[in-house]
């Protein structure tokens, strides 16, 4: 007897295949685990210890749970996206970011892979399409009480749940497929924006195609032209004029 794919497991598939780190492995991750046929039911997320991390020299920041929200702008070819991180609630993610911000990592990088009613990637690629050498991978701090909202950005990984590097995503919807754990983890986030929603908007409706073996990449690069954190005496009249 012929058997139809339910929906729910089709838009799981979706989702598993478009996000992507650029940590080393396949490009084309499986659409199902091996040996699956349908997704996993969701299982129930239940409050995250206090999380140590994958990558040599990056540890949890001490005394977390008094850690302030930093802000961070990105400044792209369309327009500026001003981002509050939670190193209360994410500390490895956050530390992971901005050590790559602060080495300039960022700039000059695209987003490379924009669906305008899922998300849009970037922080991996240049505009050639060159891929960029990531630091190693970090824990998944999926299970720290954020969910993948409209507005919030997480990291980026491949099937494998610790494998986030530098690659990041923001929702351009409320996406809670990617807040149910599949392949032993979901997606983790670390942050929203609070400023520049409208340059999302803007870019999610690019026009994109293949590129370098790589689907839906903007027609038109969208360039990141500088990732740099702000101080909260910057970011907070950008906040404010976002809000009128």
């Amino acid at each position: 007897m012929k058997t139809t794919r339910s929906p729910f497991a089709a838009a799981l598939a979706l989702v598993s295949s478009v996000l992507l780190s650029c940590s080393g492995g396949s490009s084309n991750p499986p659409a199902q685990p091996a040996g699956s046929s349908t997704a996993p039911a969701p299982a129930k997320i239940e409050p995250a210890a206090a999380p140590s991390s994958a990558r040599p020299g990056l540890e949890t920041p001490g005394d977390a749970q008094t850690q302030p929200t930093v802000y961070a702008m990105i400044e792209t070819s369309m327009g500026d996206i001003v981002l509050a991180l939670d190193p209360h609630k994410a500390p490895i993610s956050v530390e992971n970011f901005l050590s790559y911000v602060d080495q300039g990592f960022y700039d000059g990088t695209i987003f490379h892979r924009v669906m305008s009613t899922f998300m849009i990637q970037g922080g991996g690629f240049t505009q050639d399409m060159t891929k960029k050498e990531p630091g190693p991978p970090i824990t998944n701090e999926w299970r720290n009480g954020l969910t993948n909202q409209r507005g919030t950005i997480a990291m980026a990984r491949t099937n494998a749940p610790d494998s986030a590097t530098c690659q990041f995503f923001i929702n351009v919807k409320d996406n809670p497929n990617l807040d149910r754990p599949r392949g032993g983890a979901a997606y983790a986030v670390f942050g929203r924006v609070v400023a520049g929603m409208d340059v999302v908007d803007a870019i999610k409706m690019v026009e994109t195609g293949p590129k370098g073996g790589h689907a839906n990449v903007p027609i038109l690069p969208v360039t990141i032209e500088k990732l740099k954190r702000l101080t909260p005496e910057k970011a907070q009249p950008l906040i404010n004029a976002a809000a009128t």
